[in-house]
């Protein structure tokens, strides 16, 4: 049974990064005024409040979006998402924090589409009341998994696909290579976004080598560690694997990193990655 809430960890390390990432990757496509779509496999409850009792136990928020929301100067390359995350707070207080879909809610244009799927029970409705007034969402309760099949590839032949479970089931390390071998068939052109957490390096590798071996070109890794692996309990970095990077993404992420680690890592603990995993 999912128990799995992501209220208790919205605004972390984990989503600084996956969500930069992806704001940069939105900002790329929305270069050409070709419409595209937005698929998001495990979308979440969409917003979450972080003077909530999940979040303030948990307080995750506090080594992760809060040190950046407090800081005058920023890289140019992260404007896309402090951006996002004004509008959705309108005063100096961080009170809200956005999740992937309403930070492509408030990215995309009137002629994009988004697609989310979110199975939680409590998750889901929650979801639907953010998009019941928005025409171009259209909102599952589905496993996300599997619309990798259903709606690829797009009219559109233009997209982003948001791949990023909760690792609750041990077998979504497993699931992820096929599923995205699945929509990659279907729409080799589109953007890829895995997001993967290390718990288990061991674990985590070997997704990723399954990843390589589906034989698909063009994929870069990009990961941020506060901690050096270990074997205790706890995520001590945090990944995104991009299969069709747009061309300005590994430069823009060259300035990033560093600049994420410093305010993130303030101990110096961790480490950065930046990788061609598979050349062109």
């Amino acid at each position: 049974m999912l128990s799995y809430r992501h209220s208790y960890h919205a605004g972390n390390y984990a989503d600084v990064l996956k969500h930069t990432v992806l704001t940069l990757c939105l900002e790329s496509l929305k270069e050409k005024d070709k419409p595209f779509i937005y698929l998001d496999t495990h979308s979440g409850a969409g917003r979450y409040l972080l003077q909530s009792e999940h979040a303030e136990k948990t307080a995750e928020y506090l080594s992760g979006i809060a040190p950046i929301w407090q800081q005058n100067t920023i890289p140019a390359e992260l404007e896309p998402y402090l951006s996002v995350l004004k509008y959705y707070n309108r005063t100096p207080t961080l009170k809200y924090y956005p999740g992937s879909p309403l930070i492509a809610k408030q990215l995309l244009r009137k002629q994009d589409k988004l697609f989310l799927t979110e199975i939680h029970s409590s998750d889901y409705p929650l979801l639907r009341q953010e998009f019941s007034k928005d025409s171009r969402a259209q909102v599952a309760r589905e496993d996300g998994f599997l619309q990798l099949k259903s709606k690829l590839p797009p009219e559109s032949r233009r997209g982003l696909i948001l791949i990023d479970p909760s690792y609750e089931m041990k077998d979504d390390y497993q699931r992820i290579p096929f599923a995205l071998h699945e929509g990659y068939k279907r729409f080799a052109t589109g953007i890829y976004l895995i997001w993967y957490p290390v718990v288990n390096r061991k674990q985590t590798q070997n997704m990723i080598d399954g990843i390589i071996n589906t034989g698909i070109k063009r994929i870069l890794q990009i990961e941020l560690a506060i901690k050096p692996d270990n074997n205790q309990k706890g995520m001590t970095a945090t990944g995104m694997i991009v299969v069709n990077p747009p061309w300005k993404l590994y430069q823009q992420m060259q300035v990033l990193l560093p600049w994420l680690k410093q305010m993130l890592d303030p101990q110096d603990m961790g480490h950065i990655i930046l990788n061609e995993l598979v050349p062109e």
